[in-house]
């Protein structure tokens, strides 16, 4: 039986007992069935994973005493940031986990030109809420041990005027960059339109902030797909 993975938003130390939040614990006993004396395997995002065993558990609380941590090696050494146009129904989801899963370091939803999802601050805040926890599951299935941030929903503009990293990309069909041309860097962000692409403004825009046009080949991606490609692309030249 694979051991069990859990993020608990609290700081671990070796050699402690840790009191396990009712998510955990719901998870834990409801879903997984899991009794005292079962291990786990515990981290809190600080680049640390702790074996831990079970001494109580409910639905609604539990006890995990904890081992020596380690840091296994699963983050990668090449920092990316993605941007992207907030997408229709579970597409946005999608982006999320196989971007967590893929290694990504930041994700900033987008509102963009072509965006057709409008969200008020209550709304776009449970919805940011919704993809931290996605991004937090996909991290606990994938051995990773610092869950991507997931920012607030900021207009294209916003982002481009504040995002800092070594090299910039705007991906795009219609882009003609070659990646040959560009040494290894140290951190990258990238950004991807919604369904209906980047307006021909924001790409201008882009481009006055330093982003570096690319395209992944002649064929149009779907907004979910351009994500794994290119982090999978990125992750192999010059991550792991």
């Amino acid at each position: 039986m694979r051991i069990p993975r859990i993020y608990l938003p609290q700081p671990l130390e070796t050699n402690s007992e840790i009191l396990l939040d009712a998510r955990s614990a719901h998870y834990l006993a409801a879903v997984l069935r899991m009794k005292p004396g079962m291990t786990l395997v515990a981290f809190d995002g600080s680049g640390m994973e702790f074996p831990g065993t079970l001494t109580d558990i409910n639905k609604k609380s539990g006890l995990v005493s904890l081992g020596e941590g380690k840091n296994p090696g699963t983050e990668s050494t090449l920092e990316t940031h993605l941007g992207i146009g907030i997408s229709r129904g579970d597409r946005m989801d999608f982006v999320i986990q196989k971007s967590t899963e893929l290694g990504v370091n930041i994700i900033q939803p987008l509102f963009t030109e072509h965006c057709e999802v409008k969200l008020d601050d209550k709304r776009a805040d449970k919805r940011r809420a919704h993809w931290q926890q996605i991004s937090i599951s996909a991290s606990e299935q994938s051995g990773r041990v610092i869950p991507p941030v997931i920012h607030a929903p900021l207009s294209i503009e916003q982002w481009l005027n504040q995002v800092d990293c070594q090299y910039k990309f705007l991906l795009d069909q219609e882009q003609h960059g070659k990646l040959e041309e560009i040494t290894k860097p140290e951190s990258i962000a990238f950004l991807i339109g919604p369904e209906g692409g980047i307006s021909g403004n924001e790409k201008a825009l882009a481009k006055d902030k330093g982003f570096f046009g690319l395209s992944l080949g002649p064929r149009t991606l779907r907004t979910e797909t351009a994500p794994v490609v290119a982090l999978s692309l990125f992750q192999y030249l010059w991550g792991q």
